[in-house]
């Protein structure tokens, strides 16, 4: 289908599959906040959150290569922890680097292109150093691939990230793994830990826990809407939903690593 469709189909995908696991957080972060905060346990959570959110907003609009820079490392750290489990750095960076890897790769133009319209500057190439930490991922990648000799299960996993990014758009490729692969493992995880979010005992109880915060983002997006300056539909998507994704993945983080201190 055309660039810009594609771009439109994989962003609703995202935003509807993708984002409502980051919509948890309020329940992973409750156990610990409601029993000293009480009823205004969520004001403290969402207070912090959200000026972090909106902070990383307004850096994309006042140092948007910079931005994108922590955001691609922050990602790196986020997919990594998130695949590989605590203890397994290495491992960690492995998968955590495959999608920010690959699309520079692999597609260098088409992935230029999708960050131009998300910084809003002129990108005919990729960054020097995202090009750099690509190929410098490949060779520890091929490294520890010779000396771990990971399970088959993982490397079926890994073969087939790499075909998709190989053979489908950079954002298309990058939607499958978020939506197959990232969020749900995030809610598995939530569902089979009966510290971290007691509340969510399964994958359908996760899904109707996360609709008010899910909604809340929604909301947010809709008002963020008219602010941002690229005239087409699509790109004005485009440019919404990574850079929310980025602000929105700090506050995740750094909320991970509180609770994972208190357990």
């Amino acid at each position: 289908m055309p660039r810009e469709t594609g771009w439109a189909v994989v962003l609703a995908l995202v935003i509807g599959l993708g984002v409502p696991h980051g919509a948890l957080d309020g329940e992973v972060a409750k156990p610990f906040l409601a029993p000293r905060f009480g009823r205004a346990w969520f004001l403290v959570f969402a207070a912090p959150y959200l000026a972090l959110t909106a902070a990383v907003l307004v850096a994309w609009r006042l140092a948007p290569d910079l931005t994108l820079a922590g955001f691609l490392g922050l990602s790196v750290l986020h997919f990594g922890r998130e695949d590989a489990g605590p203890g397994r750095p290495v491992e960690a960076l492995v998968r955590g680097g495959l999608p920010i890897a690959l699309p520079a790769l692999m597609q260098p133009g088409e992935t230029a292109r999708i960050f131009a319209v998300v910084t809003g500057t002129a990108m005919p190439v990729l960054p020097g150093w995202w090009t750099a930490f690509a190929w410098a991922w490949l060779g520890l990648a091929l490294a520890w691939l010779v000396l771990r000799r990971p399970p088959p299960g993982l490397l079926a996993e890994l073969a087939a990230l790499s075909l998709a990014f190989r053979v489908l758009p950079p954002l298309s490729a990058f939607g499958l793994y978020f939506v197959c692969l990232h969020a749900p493992r995030h809610m598995r995880a939530l569902a089979a830990d009966p510290v971290r979010a007691p509340a969510v005992d399964g994958m359908g109880r996760a899904v109707v826990l996360a609709l008010p915060v899910f909604g809340l983002t929604l909301l947010i997006g809709l008002l963020l809407w008219p602010t941002y300056p690229q005239p087409d539909g699509t790109e004005r998507l485009l440019a919404l939903t990574l850079q929310l994704l980025a602000a929105l993945t700090l506050p995740h983080l750094l909320l991970d690593r509180w609770v994972e201190g208190r357990t």
